[in-house]
């Protein structure tokens, strides 16, 4: 049984998502889930692209031990410089170079001629090797990249010092087929192959990612890189939880493992997809809503009889408990910051407490509280946790009738203090509210996305909503939650407000130290 190391990109690749805009905390959270799913390798964003990102990686490099931090560079010392900054307090420190391989690229983007991308590759890795003990080279676009030429270029990079080498399908152009065809044939022709572990990387343009990426381990990959929920630019990345379920359910096909707790993939898909905003679809293999729902009459009847006619994967192996009612009106503090610890939260002893107290509230207006919802409550306290001044709703008033223009009255403390009250109106109740709290806050802002969802089933199901939001030259995700749709709707609109305001602070207090 061969091992394959996972390499988590959820935090680089997968905030490329377009409307994904995590903040610091954020990241952490994920990370820190991220470790307790125990993937090998977390690729925590790009340093060199932003003072954000740099922060950001230096902050999860400090705090993850369990895991492999490694940062994406391109093959220049200026990008190694800044990756070395940011990993070098991390237990394991490495780093991943790509540059590009394919002509396209060589001709319109980097405008370069093979030999002159074979040399900046070289220098790249040499230079990275003198801090790095761990260089991770990837030739951009591999897939759509003449072989010869990628054998005569990773031969030179391993002789400069890699010792990991990725063949991405950069933009989910090949087939199951080709791809694997790519490793046989590369292995086949480096002679040094044996000294690097080989690594796959793919996209979902085609909708073949996972396939590929199985089909890699199948010709002697042993590195997977990927996503949870397969989130990522375009159509996304493969999805980490399909490849790791599908190696453990057909152990007798592929003699391949990974080293991911299964239990915990249910509480890292929920994490993810409550943080950046991106709603599982109810039919996603593996955390979808629906993959353990049987709807056809025969099929009920059979699983009834004996799981396994129609279920391969139980829902026990992902984390998924068989009662999602998970703590009542009588629970106590231990109980759920227990529960907050097993979620992936780690909130301070004051957002704890308020937490709490929402918890204690909603218990009085629900019957059942389920595990959504107390993903609600937490992810709600997260963004408070740094000690910066936001906007506050204090409350939201909104009169409607059908021959009537609807009508938002809005409460509001600024960050200064300051209780506002302001009233608008709009074509329905949201966009009333949404044009009151516009005049309210300092600055212009631009609405570009609202989403409105159930939080579980029933009349009492929490509503979250999803915004997207351009404020202050910046593209910010902001989500709310509560039983009233107008209410959960005004929290969102701050929550992305306050997400700018807090970043921006976060950046001026690390850069101040």
């Amino acid at each position: 049984m061969q091992k394959i190391n996972i390499f988590d990109t959820t935090l680089r690749d997968g905030e490329q998502s377009a409307g994904v805009n995590l903040n610091a905390i954020e990241k952490l959270e994920i990370a820190k889930q991220l470790e307790r799913l125990g993937v090998d390798i977390m690729e925590a964003g790009f340093p060199a692209s932003s003072q954000g990102d740099f922060l950001a990686v230096q902050s999860i490099a400090r705090s993850i031990r369990n895991s492999s931090i490694t940062g994406l560079a391109r093959a220049n010392k200026r990008d190694i410089d800044i990756a070395w900054d940011a990993l070098k307090d991390s237990e394991e420190p490495r780093i991943h170079i790509f540059l590009a391989t394919s002509p396209i690229h060589m001709t319109y983007k980097l405008r370069k001629t093979p030999d002159e991308v074979l040399e900046s590759a070289v220098e790249a890795v040499k230079y990275a090797k003198q801090r790095f003990s761990h260089v991770q080279w990837s030739a951009e676009d591999a897939s759509r990249s003449d072989k010869w030429f990628l054998v005569k270029i990773i031969s030179e990079v391993i002789q400069a010092g890699a010792t990991v080498i990725n063949l991405p399908d950069t933009v989910g152009y090949s087939t199951p087929k080709e791809y694997g065809e790519l490793f046989s044939f590369i292995r086949e022709n480096v002679p040094s192959i044996d000294k690097v572990i080989l690594s796959a990387h793919c996209h979902d343009d085609l909708g073949m990612a996972t396939a590929n990426s199985l089909a890699a381990i199948e010709n002697g990959v042993r590195q997977i890189e990927g996503t949870i929920n397969g989130i990522g630019e375009r159509a996304g990345n493969a999805a980490l939880e399909e490849i790791a379920v599908a190696l453990h359910i057909r152990q007798d096909y592929y003699q391949a493992k990974t080293g991911l707790k299964l239990d915990e993939i249910k509480h890292t898909s929920q994490l993810i997809s409550k943080l950046t905003g991106m709603v599982v679809p109810g039919n996603k293999a593996v955390v979808g809503a629906n993959a353990f729902a049987h709807e056809s009459g025969i099929h009920q009847d059979g699983v009834l009889k004996e799981a396994s006619t129609y279920e391969i994967i139980t829902p026990e192996l992902i984390g998924v408990a068989s009662n999602n009612l998970v703590l009542g009106k009588h629970s106590g503090r231990h109980a759920f910051k227990q529960k907050a610890l097993e979620l992936g939260f780690e909130l301070t002893p004051e957002k704890l407490k308020d937490a709490f107290d929402s918890f204690k509230a909603l218990t009085d207006r629900k019957k059942e509280v389920t595990e959504d919802d107390l993903f609600a409550i937490l992810t709600d306290k997260q963004t408070e946790q740094i000690d910066v001044k936001t906007y506050e709703l204090q409350s939201v008033q909104v009169q409607y009738g059908t021959n009537n223009i609807p009508t938002a009255t809005v409460v509001v403390k600024s960050p200064n203090g300051t209780v506002l009250e302001e009233a608008g109106t709009g074509a329905g109740s949201v966009e009333a509210i949404y044009n009151t709290l516009s005049r309210m806050i300092d600055g212009p802002v631009e609405l570009k996305d609202y989403k409105l969802h159930s939080l579980g089933s029933g009349r009492d199901a929490l509503a979250d909503a999803f915004v997207k939001v351009q404020y202050s030259g910046v593209e910010s995700g902001g989500r709310g939650s509560a039983q009233d749709v107008l209410e959960a709707s005004a929290k969102a609109y701050l929550n992305a407000i306050n997400r700018v305001i807090v970043h921006e602070e976060y950046k001026k207090e690390k850069l101040q130290v």
